[in-house]
């Protein structure tokens, strides 16, 4: 196993960059995907978020691109990565940036939600490495704007995410129209169906790295469910952000207007937060996430949409209002904590209806979610209820409600000895139910 980023032979100038990010030791998904992609391997890349998964496929394409020179073609580009939503997009953007900053890049970021007259401008004379959304991207070859014809290599990066979405069709469009001879990429955090389904068709020989067992969940976060009425939700989140040991927080909601109605519940109740999501302008969604990272926002209240673009290592707690309806939803939610080697905590609220949904969760993670019944909100309702819950339709939900259960022998998963941080008696400022206007 490698052990150093200095045995895995990238360029110099990648080395250099590396050492001045900070890095020495790569990850398990680094040092298991970078030596196939020097050797031009197609790759299938299982590995959680917050694994490194970036620089997995970013390095081995700059130094690709160093031992081969040649000039990117007109509206064209050498590389090319797909990302699901507009956050991940520019984030990884920035990664290429930074891991090239002694080599001559030319790159470009294009996604939907802001005016297309400078993304079309940066691709006029081509790009070494393009990083797009597929639906702006669709847009602007079909406006004649972009050429794929050359592309070299592809990626995709959080493919389970981007079919979750409803992006299968757009992928495949995408692919009709790149060269058959190319090295082609896809990095996932799970392995339904699906995925395999589109590996097979896309990959061709491809080395196989998993670092993690599909929908498995990080160890080092700490899990726990409370059992509420779906109107004591706001004030339950209040009683768990409100807290000195929560120092970053994302709260999960299934729908936009909820996300709204949750971050302006907190505002009013003294707790800084922005919702994130895809109705929400692009200018809205960066000042948002500035917010959160340079602390001057507490919590940030986000779909899982917007779920993959949340990548702050800090993040000391995630809080699920809604519980997804999708199992996988849930293990990439709770990613977003416990990320760069901390430790992370994951709270989640369940009503009646979504009992079922917690039933799912824990049979895609393979153990019982710990149960916290020590707070003032707490249903016995909520945690016997057997109500089937509605089949949810948009953004790539699938409806599961009823099906399967929890492990045998484990009804109702281990009674909570350990309070969450946030949690009543977990090291709140008040003791009890909390007055909120």
């Amino acid at each position: 196993m490698t052990t150093t980023f200095a045995e895995l032979k990238l360029a110099e100038p990648i080395q250099r960059a590396l050492a001045e990010e900070g890095y020495t030791t790569p990850t398990p998904i680094q040092a298991g995907s970078i030596p196939y992609l020097l050797e031009g391997r197609d790759l299938l890349g299982l590995a959680q978020t917050g694994t490194g998964k970036t620089a997995a496929f970013a390095l081995p394409i700059l130094n690709h691109l160093l031992n081969n020179p040649r000039r990117a073609p007109a509206k064209g580009a050498r590389a090319l990565v797909l990302a699901p939503t507009r956050e991940l997009a520019a984030q990884i953007d920035d990664s290429f940036k930074a891991y090239a900053r002694h080599m001559k890049l030319k790159h470009a970021v294009i996604f939907g939600g802001v005016g297309q007259g400078r993304q079309v401008d940066a691709m006029r004379h081509g790009v070494d490495v393009l990083t797009a959304a597929p639906g702006r991207l669709l847009d602007l070859i079909g406006q004649g704007h972009i050429d794929l014809s050359g592309l070299e290599i592809l990626v995709l990066d959080e493919a389970d995410r981007m079919l979750d979405m409803g992006f299968v069709r757009d992928i495949r469009r995408i692919v009709a129209l790149l060269p058959k001879e190319r090295q082609t990429l896809l990095f996932s955090a799970t392995m339904p169906k699906s995925i395999e389904d589109l590996a097979h068709s896309l990959l061709r020989d491809p080395a196989k790295v998993e670092v993690t067992p599909p929908s498995s969940t990080v160890d080092r976060i700490r899990q726990a469910v409370m059992f509420v009425e779906s109107e004591n939700k706001k004030a339950a989140t209040l009683l768990l952000v409100d807290n000195p040991k929560v120092v970053r927080a994302v709260v999960f909601t299934l729908m936009k207007h909820e996300a709204n109605k949750v971050s302006e519940f907190l505002n009013k109740n003294g707790i800084v937060s922005e919702a994130i999501h895809g109705n929400k302008s692009q200018g809205a969604r960066e000042r948002a996430m500035k917010g959160f990272r340079d602390g001057s926002v507490k919590v940030l209240v986000a779909t899982d949409i917007a779920a993959r673009g949340i990548d702050v290592d800090d993040v000391s707690h995630v809080f699920n209002y809604d519980l997804p309806n999708v199992p996988e939803s849930y293990v990439h939610r709770i990613g977003r904590t416990a990320r760069a080697g901390r430790e992370g905590w994951a709270v989640s609220l369940c009503d009646p209806e979504q009992r079922a949904w917690l039933r799912d969760i824990e049979k895609t993670i393979g153990k019982p979610v710990a149960v916290v019944t020590d707070h003032p909100y707490h249903s016995e309702a909520a945690q016997n209820s057997t109500l089937r819950p509605p089949v949810l339709g948009g953004g790539g939900g699938r409806g599961r409600g009823g099906r399967g259960g929890p492990p045998a022998g484990q009804r109702n998963g281990p009674r909570g000895n350990g309070r969450p941080p946030g949690a009543p008696g977990g090291g709140n400022r008040r003791s009890g139910a909390r007055r909120v206007a």
